[in-house]
């Protein structure tokens, strides 16, 4: 798969990736081996384009979460979850509040 010919399609990509900048920024893990669990996922990827580039990007990072033990598996599901229910709950153009779907997380 090749990387994306513009860098966000969606809000959600570009918060996944500072997010994915700020904790290595922060000593959470070395780039390398971001780098190195990331190109494994995108080795699997058959579709091109943004929305296939980060939803690789975002199975990565979560795998990465649980390996580096900062989530557990059962929060990474939880957090989605919320997620998928807060977007469900989100009206057409208005910014996705993940406590419009669980209260507060």
């Amino acid at each position: 798969m090749r990387e994306p010919d513009r860098p966000f399609d969606a809000p959600w990509q570009a918060q996944l990736f500072g997010l994915t900048v700020a904790l290595n920024e922060t000593g959470a893990f070395a780039w390398r081996d971001w780098a190195a669990r990331f190109g494994a996922q995108l080795e699997g990827v058959s579709e091109t384009g943004n929305e296939a580039y980060y939803r690789a990007w975002l199975r990565a990072f979560e795998g990465f979460l649980v390996e580096t033990g900062a989530a557990t598996a059962a929060e990474v599901a939880d957090l989605t979850a919320a997620w998928h229910a807060a977007a469900h709950a989100t009206p057409h153009g208005q910014p996705i509040v993940l406590a419009s779907a669980c209260g507060s997380v």
